[in-house]
């Protein structure tokens, strides 16, 4: 068991995060008085299906609290009936509700509270949730799924049993594909571009699908948060920069999986993408829990030049450069040094596979779990402001 970072607000609330996650083991343990409808179950979904404002009846004939509807994306109608308890009742009671996928909720066009519910994001484990004790290879290769961390000697079944039984059957549902050959081989493909800027047509060609439906499939990995893009940026610099966005999975052991490399060791040329997309990973689930804010993006030039990561609020803009080698040579933070002297980010970081802290001029370079360190201690992205 990890202790999780995220604390349950004291507002009703959506959870959305990807399976395998640990949201529903969150919600016991952060929520421990709460009355549970289980919608995975099928008698208690077959039986809101049926009559959902049994609903109403059911909690009004309980206690004052917490009430948490798991998987809501399987019966989303029941958001008419919470919207209806909580106009009635205000406070006295409190939903969480968790679920996987914010485009059923979206797509089936129903009542999302209003603002009556705030959102909260969950993800894979953080460096400081493992304590920091992990093997950065093992990162690299299995990612940081919880059950994959906390039975190594089943990482590679899991993972497998993830790619297989989750995105090719589940995802392929929630995309109405007809295809599984052509959603399989775009899954593979989409996982090979992984952390590299897409381009949606060139993806469609290589897995011989029409562009909008590669489009969609990417509209739902993105929505059921199995994928996140990460847009280019565009300051007022000096030099054009790319549009095209890049994409990235949410964990490294999950783009493996899809490209059937678990039982191999990490080649070279991977370790690059997969550690960004740890960083990217501990970038955005500390901006979550922490309540930070701000905008992520990349900044790449015609000529290749590029900063992987920028985070921007207001008028302060972080530059994070990822670099999977054991030794920092001064000409990979030369872009950053440039745009420090521009004005254009105000703060650099570099993050390495390496062993010491080092100084590189204006920039400050760390090896990856001292970088997750500071980051959870709040020293690479600002607070806000009180």
């Amino acid at each position: 068991m990890y202790t999780r970072l995220l604390k349950a607000p004291e507002h009703t609330f959506f959870l959305l995060g990807p399976r395998g996650t640990g949201k529903t083991t969150w919600l016991r343990a952060a929520l421990p008085g709460a009355r549970w409808l289980d919608l995975v179950r099928n008698d208690t979904f077959l039986h809101l299906m049926r009559d959902p404002s049994y609903l109403r009846s059911w909690v009004e004939g309980g206690p004052e609290g917490w009430v948490v509807i798991d998987e809501v994306q399987r019966l989303p109608e029941l958001l008419h009936e919470v919207h209806g308890l909580i106009a009635e009742h205000g406070r006295r009671y409190l939903f969480a509700l968790s679920g996987s996928s914010a485009r059923k909720l979206k797509r089936l066009d129903v009542d999302l509270l209003a603002g009556r519910a705030i959102n909260r994001v969950f993800f894979p484990l953080m460096g400081a949730e493992m304590e920091f004790e992990f093997e950065e290879d093992r990162l690299l290769r299995f990612g940081t799924l919880p059950g994959v961390v906390s039975e190594p000697d089943f990482a590679v079944d899991i993972l497998e049993a993830y790619a297989a039984n989750y995105l090719k059957e589940e995802i392929q549902q929630e995309a109405l594909v007809k295809d599984l050959g052509s959603f399989s081989r775009f899954l593979e493909v989409a996982a090979i571009m992984n952390g590299q800027v897409a381009n949606v047509s060139g993806i469609a060609r290589d897995a011989g699908v029409a562009r909008p439906t590669v489009q969609r499939y990417f509209d739902v990995l993105t929505s059921t948060l199995i994928g996140t893009w990460l847009p280019a940026w565009r300051p007022r610099a000096r030099v054009k920069e790319v549009a095209h966005p890049k994409f990235y999975f949410f964990d490294p052991g999950v783009v493996r999986a899809l490209l059937h490399r678990l039982r191999d060791s990490v080649e070279l040329a991977e370790r690059g993408p997969l550690l960004e997309t740890i960083v990217l990973h501990e970038l955005r689930a500390y901006v979550a829990i922490a309540n930070v804010g701000g905008q992520f993006s990349y900044w790449r030039t015609t000529a290749g030049r590029e900063v992987d990561f920028l985070w921007a609020r207001g008028p302060t803009t972080v530059g994070i450069e990822v670099k999977a080698a054991r030794e920092w040579k001064p000409d990979f933070g030369g872009v950053l040094r440039e745009l420090l002297s521009d004005g254009i980010i105000q703060r650099a970081f570099a993050v390495t596979l390496g062993t010491e802290v080092l100084r590189d001029g204006p920039l400050l370079v760390l090896p990856l779990r001292e970088f997750m360190r500071r980051l959870h201690r709040g020293e690479i992205l600002p607070p806000p402001v009180a």
